[in-house]
């Protein structure tokens, strides 16, 4: 086999072509993802001794792992996120590069003002959501790293695994690795809450322990932010509520009304130039969002965001048609986006309420 499939070049070729992720499996050709687009990586599939050496590395026992999640670092210094797996009897792992500069907040085409005003708070449940790979750990990090530059707290970050490393500026960082330095999101949380921190940064919010104790945490006085799982944002609260059970669910919703500070989510689509385009939707938790959210109503909710009444309250469709007013996204990048033609439609002929 040719040295120049090794593990270190393919980490290295990754590098140089701004990979997002690598999927590799004994027997295939590798593959990257490039600009949310998969293709095919050199001539030859990996073989058996290539695979062996990335489990290894990653202190892994092929004898004995199914799966296993890890950390690898190349000899250029980036970091990669590690999913080691089994498939059809064969030996595979999907690799995530790892940003390590954290970019500067009015770069990512998110609300700046809101953020940083939501970023000021000394309470409350802030949360940013979309799918995987839409940027969401990237905006908590460059929103983290204005808090940095501008107030002066004790920030404590829980990860799965640490991204974007911080360097002490006006603030002070704890950060945790789940696995390396807590057992779980839950656990390094409640720990957490013994550490004097003014803000919290939960990687993801994916079980009612994590859930529960995030609440917790911002009811008895520090601002959490955290990543979910969610389409839009009116499918954020029930997205969050589901993680309670049916017996705890009147206490979960109660404390969701009335410590959710507001929401971000994101969606990142191809522009004309062949980059990625980020789109948003938020809101935040005042008047009668609070009284929605108590009642789990998602319907006026998704009413009001479509209406976009005031700075704090953008739907997908706003951004999604500013976008392709301005240029930077196709009619079928809009219309895939919105998820409706017919809805593009009425947009395109102004009418956006």
């Amino acid at each position: 086999m040719s040295s120049s499939l090794s593990i270190d070049s393919l980490l290295e070729a990754a590098e140089q072509h701004q990979v997002s992720d690598l999927f590799l499996q004994e027997g295939e050709l590798p593959r990257f993802k490039i600009n949310e687009q998969l293709m095919v990586y050199g001539e030859e599939p990996l073989g058996l001794p290539q695979i062996l050496s990335l489990w290894q590395a990653c202190g892994a026992d092929p004898a004995t792992d199914m799966d296993r999640d890890s950390g690898l670092i190349s000899q250029n210094h980036v970091r990669f996120r590690v999913n080691l797996h089994r498939t059809m009897g064969r030996l595979g792992a999907v690799l995530r590069r790892i940003k390590t500069q954290i970019p500067s907040l009015d770069t990512l085409g998110v609300p700046v003002d809101l953020l940083t005003r939501w970023a000021s708070r000394n309470f409350g449940l802030v949360l940013v959501t979309g799918p995987t790979g839409t940027g969401k750990s990237t905006t908590i990090a460059s929103l983290l790293q204005w808090v940095n530059q501008n107030l002066a707290r004790h920030v404590v970050t829980i990860e799965d695994p640490v991204e974007y490393v911080f360097t002490n500026d006006m603030s002070h960082f704890t950060q945790r690795e789940v696995g390396r330095d807590t057992g779980s999101f839950a656990q390094g949380l409640r720990g957490a809450m013994r550490q004097a921190p003014d803000a919290i940064f939960v990687g993801e919010i994916r079980d009612f322990d994590t859930a529960l104790t995030a609440l917790q945490a911002s009811e008895t006085g520090h601002l959490v932010l955290a990543t979910l799982h969610s389409e839009r944002v009116s499918d954020t609260m029930e997205r969050f509520l589901n993680l309670f059970p049916k017996d705890q669910a009147g206490v979960g919703t109660h404390m969701l009304s009335s410590q959710l500070v507001g929401v971000l989510c994101q969606k990142l689509v191809p522009r004309t130039d062949g980059g990625l385009h980020l789109l948003v939707e938020h809101i935040e938790n005042v008047g009668a969002i609070r009284d929605w959210i108590s009642q789990r109503d998602s319907a006026h909710i998704q009413d009001f965001l479509r209406k976009g009444s005031d700075a704090m309250t953008r739907a997908f469709m706003h951004s999604t048609m500013a976008a392709f007013d301005a240029g930077l996204i196709t009619e079928a990048t809009a219309v895939e986006a919105l998820g409706s033609e017919t809805e593009f439609r009425r947009a395109a002929r102004g009418i956006r309420g």
